[in-house]
């Protein structure tokens, strides 16, 4: 596929993408991988410039596009949008404080060559859907690349994390079970961004994707709706459960991972109420993933986590840092699959 199937594209969601598209990111992020482990450069982005703006805190997002901006020889700007006038949409804005989103778009393309964002949860008062309109709203005036960081409804960048984890480990797609399953945390505030590409993704890909989480914890209809079609396209399946042992059992996949229940969300998708989230939360402190759990799973079957995990809440220690984790092979990976993303859009 060529170059100039991508270059300029946006990057919002693996929804945008077809299967044969995101086979082909993967199939750069390897090589961009193998040529990093032989020492070899490869400066595909050299001088070019990608402003990150980052409404919410980061470790793997933020250190993997600057170090793979630096790999590929060009530079990356980090801009705390609490530090700066920050880029906000018509109705949100402050006098002095903030700049509307078109004005920020236009300026940073001019003296760059890709703008990536990350935004969910606190910033947009949590309704539901706000942050990836935000990002659309970017994209409409920006005539470079806007990249997706993490929104509050997709992480596309960590669905081609866990797309590559997937295949190095067992070098196929196909008749691999994956499982997405909700997990326990003290927190409420997580996003659905994740689980939500992970299923997009793995449905693109025709595993057969099983979708685990207690009642109250529903992903976006949209997205499950999507999840059905596709599977059915690609020769994959799709199927969801309110059994976390159901989920896993017999699984090559495990992701256990902890997101927000809908009555956190304002109306019409919730009710923004804290405390009816935390009584479903608080209900369900037997979602963790332990050694019994895994040992429901394939014999060969693999731990993934997006990072960072609650310890001793959503994963015991002795699987995440035990022989089936694949935790930090998946972080390493947003790395690469990153540098593939950039280097197809801005190159």
């Amino acid at each position: 596929m060529q170059n100039a199937t991508f270059r300029n594209r946006d990057f919002l969601t693996l929804l945008d993408y077809t299967k044969e598209e995101l086979e082909t990111i993967l199939d750069v992020a390897f090589d961009l991988k193998r040529k990093r482990m032989l020492g070899e450069k490869h400066h595909l982005l050299e001088d070019k410039t990608l402003f990150l703006i980052f409404y919410n805190q980061s470790l793997r997002t933020r250190n993997s596009f600057e170090a793979g901006m630096t790999h590929l020889g060009g530079h990356a700007h980090y801009l705390d949008s609490s530090k700066i006038y920050t880029p906000a949409v018509e109705g949100r804005e402050v006098a002095y404080s903030t700049e509307r989103v078109s004005d920020v778009a236009r300026t940073l393309a001019s003296m760059g060559e890709g703008i990536a964002i990350r935004c969910y949860g606190n910033p947009v008062d949590w309704e539901y859907g706000a942050a990836h309109e935000m990002l659309r709203e970017f994209a409409k005036w920006s005539n470079v690349p806007i990249i997706n960081m993490e929104c509050d409804k997709y992480h596309p960048c960590q669905g081609m994390a866990d797309l590559m984890t997937v295949k190095e480990k067992f070098g196929t797609f196909k008749g691999v079970k994956f499982t997405m399953s909700w997990a326990y945390s003290p927190s409420v505030h997580k996003p659905r961004s994740v689980p939500q590409s992970a299923i997009i993704a793995a449905a693109k890909m025709g595993m057969e994707v099983t979708l685990a989480h207690p009642k109250d914890m529903e992903l976006d209809p949209e997205v499950i709706s999507a999840c059905e079609q596709i599977s059915g396209e690609s020769g994959g399946s799709f199927k969801v459960t309110n059994s976390f042992e159901e989920g896993i059992k017999g699984a090559h996949v495990v992701y256990p991972k902890a997101w927000c229940a809908t009555p956190i969300f304002k109306a019409p998708i919730g009710e923004s109420s804290e405390e009816k989230t935390q009584k479903i939360f608080d209900a369900n402190k037997d979602w963790i993933c332990d050694s019994e759990h895994m040992a429901m799973a394939e014999k060969n079957a693999i731990y993934m986590h997006c990072l960072p995990c609650d310890r001793g809440y959503e994963v015991t220690d002795e699987v995440i840092d035990g022989p089936q984790s694949a935790a930090f092979d998946e972080a390493e990976n947003r790395l690469h699959a990153q540098k593939a993303v950039m280097s197809l859009l801005m190159g």
